[in-house]
């Protein structure tokens, strides 16, 4: 069963498995801290990857980023979507399924975390190989997020997989 739960700036709800409290996008200035986020249980779930893209496109509408006014917001929009099917995706293959999603969002940056149980370290396969199936989800990822990375936490069993892409105009 999914559960989920908006955050704002402060709350130190429930977050999924390994996420680190209280994470920020950018730890650069005020500017960039949280103005919200939402947290999907997915453990247990069924028909996660459509149930992840549904929770982050109700994020986009409720955020006022979709509908977008112009096709550059349209396909912003679209990435967003397709490296959360590729995070969630590669927890379902490779770490024993995902235990929750988060998407969070500053004025400039949205920021992506599935958490898992999973030991592996996620990798674009390198070299990437066109036309060959499978095996392409950290390179797409790599290809439209501003940043991404793995979180751990010491004697905690797991990871968090993050991605940061522009905000959707």
């Amino acid at each position: 069963m999914s559960t989920t739960r908006e955050q704002t700036p402060g709350d130190r709800g429930p977050e999924p498995h390994g996420a680190r409290p209280g994470a920020v996008p950018s730890e650069s200035d005020g500017a960039d801290s949280v103005t919200s986020a939402r947290v999907l249980a997915l453990t247990g779930a069924s028909g996660i990857v459509p149930m992840a893209r549904d929770f982050t496109r109700q994020a986009l509408y409720d955020w006022g980023w979709l509908p977008a006014a112009t096709a550059e917001g349209r396909a912003a929009a679209e990435d967003v979507l397709l490296v959360v099917s590729e995070l969630v995706t590669n927890a379902c293959l490779h770490a024993e399924g995902p235990e929750g999603l988060k998407v969070s969002r500053t004025g400039k940056v949205l920021r992506l975390e599935v958490s898992d149980l999973g030991s592996g370290q996620p990798a674009p396969r390198t070299p990437h190989r066109a036309g060959r199936p499978g095996g392409h989800g950290m390179f797409i990822v790599e290809r439209l997020c501003l940043d991404w990375g793995v979180v751990r936490t010491p004697g905690v069993t797991g990871k968090t997989v993050w991605a940061e892409l522009a905000a959707p105009a």
